[in-house]
């Protein structure tokens, strides 16, 4: 059959589902991951053909888009700055949002911080001068913990979550990706960990089960429950607990962030007033929603 064939078969098929960009993308995906073909192959080869073994990933592809499962789980791989990730229905698929929590930390990470001493205030010498103790809590597929292993080489990468499925995937991550992570498998409702760290980062459980209907098919079907909802009673929870555990654990100084649920970002930002934290500071994402949160340990 011509690759031009199946592409028009894809546009009639998720045409009811998906925008045309967006099909355009899935099929120049799916050829790229499964026959090795660049974007630009119909435009110099109209005429080129697939033979039987070579169409069949691509209407397999095509049946589950129609699930509107996600494309990422399909092809089992996902992009991620600048890595390139396994991802299964055990972790949730990175996002855009994410990356800035990253590039958050990156960016004060280059930074020598700062404290005050009387009047006055005193910078401190890099951290980059000895290696960071950074603990990423929810690690799912390790791309926060992957992505600041690759990017911060002399720090000391910490990544916990619950589930070992996730553990699996992330740890498959790290090793493709050539660095160094430290898993624990800990459940951070009851945690048992006796190291301090400088920095604590966390994409935990936000969205509130009366915010399902806002979330589309393809992310509340298929992306683990466990990873994304918590309840309309305590939607705060994993929060509390990680202020908690970060009470004991972080440094003097040490920094805590955070990726929030944007209805909550005021009654999040209230739970850090109670504790020991200062300079408490809430950021806009690329959509201009509050999906960040940094504070520093007094």
């Amino acid at each position: 059959m011509l690759l031009k064939e199946i592409k028009d078969i894809f546009h009639t098929e998720l045409g009811a589902i998906y925008p045309k960009e967006e099909i355009d993308s899935f099929f120049y995906s799916c050829i790229e991951h499964y026959l090795n073909l660049e974007r630009f192959i119909l435009a110099i080869q109209p005429g080129y053909t697939l033979n039987k073994d070579e169409e069949q990933p691509l209407f397999e592809a095509l049946s589950e888009l129609k699930l509107e499962k996600p494309l990422q789980y399909i092809l089992g791989t996902a992009h991620f700055m600048d890595l390139e990730l396994r991802v299964d229905e055990n972790v949730l698929i990175p996002r855009p949002e994410t990356e800035e929590l990253v590039q958050w930390i990156l960016l004060d990470a280059e930074r020598p911080p700062a404290r005050r001493v009387g009047s006055r205030m005193v910078i401190e010498r890099s951290r980059n001068d000895h290696s960071l103790r950074i603990l990423d809590i929810g690690t799912g597929s390790g791309c926060i913990a992957i992505a600041l292993a690759k990017h911060l080489p002399d720090a000391k990468i910490y990544a916990l979550d619950v589930s070992e499925g996730a553990l699996s995937v992330a740890k498959e991550n790290a090793a493709s990706n050539g660095v160094d992570v430290t898993f624990l498998h800990q459940d951070i409702l009851n945690p048992e960990i006796n190291l301090e760290f400088d920095v604590i980062v966390s994409n935990p459980p936000y969205v509130r089960e009366l915010e399902k209907n806002e979330i589309q098919r393809n992310v509340k079907d298929f992306e683990p429950d466990t990873a994304l909802f918590v309840s309309d009673e305590d939607p705060l929870l994993f929060y509390r607990a990680i202020l908690g555990f970060a009470e004991n654990h972080l440094s003097e100084n040490g920094k805590l962030y955070f990726e929030i649920n944007q209805y909550l970002a005021e009654e999040t930002k209230a739970l850090f007033n109670t504790r020991n934290f200062s300079e408490i500071e809430l950021r806009k994402d690329m959509f201009g929603n509050y999906r960040m949160l940094k504070a520093i340990m007094q």
